[in-house]
């Protein structure tokens, strides 16, 4: 797989392909009483507004393998929004996913420091995001790429 890459903007003729690569989100150990489902499903109602230019605070970005023209590769999506506890400008990562395929080869650093320069050119100061514990794939990505697990979400299902 090239890294020669072509980032842009998504477009409503990309939308089966960013639909059909949601659920890798889900491609990791997910935790007992989750649907994996749940994991993509609001970031595909999302991705639908964005498409629709009804979401002017968030963006989709899809990257497309240079050497298999047309062929997506890996998909991003970013919220701006206040930071969760001084309220500067930042920015949200609700979804970054690389096709099963071609990761192993530095694609989601590429989108995510990607994403990181069009936030930052938007106005934010930093970027937060989701993970799950187990998500270690994601986790290494992330660690490595200079984000700090900061803050800890504990559940307790009642039933």
């Amino acid at each position: 797989m090239s890294l020669n890459l072509l980032i842009r903007p998504a477009d409503v003729s990309d939308m089966a392909n960013i639909t059909d690569l949601l659920p890798e989100l889900a491609d990791f150990d997910v935790p007992k009483k989750r649907n994996q489902e749940d994991l993509w499903r609001s970031d595909l109602e999302l991705l639908k507004k964005i498409l629709n230019q009804e979401a002017a605070n968030s963006f989709c970005d899809v990257a497309l393998a240079g050497d298999e023209p047309g062929r997506l590769v890996g998909v991003v999506i970013v919220t701006m929004r206040g930071e969760l506890l001084s309220g500067s400008p930042s920015a949200h990562l609700e979804a970054i996913v690389i096709d099963k395929e071609c990761r192993g080869n530095g694609l989601g650093r590429k989108l995510l420091q990607h994403s990181e320069t069009k936030a930052r050119e938007l106005g934010a100061e930093s970027m937060s995001l989701h993970v799950f514990a187990n998500n270690h794939r994601a986790r290494s990505l992330y660690a490595g790429n200079g984000y700090d697990e900061e803050l800890i979400r504990a559940i307790r299902w009642l039933s």
